[in-house]
């Protein structure tokens, strides 16, 4: 797994859950699928760009924020 995708998944799933967040609820709020999901915060997928919009919206955060 690259650095960056690894930085990317402990993010979402860090801030997912300080916000109180399941995989479930994230899902819901990008309409994306919660397997699909899963893959991202276990590094296994790269999401597009559009993707990591999505969720850095759901999650009421900045892209940066993910990236960092």
């Amino acid at each position: 797994m690259s650095n960056s995708v690894e930085k990317l998944a402990t993010n979402i799933k860090r801030i997912r859950t300080e916000k109180n967040m399941t995989q479930g609820d994230l899902c819901r709020a990008t309409g994306l699928d919660r397997s699909y999901v899963s893959n991202i915060e276990s590094g296994n997928k790269n999401p597009t760009l559009a993707t990591i919009e999505k969720i850095a919206r759901a999650l009421s955060t900045s892209i940066d924020e993910l990236l960092k």
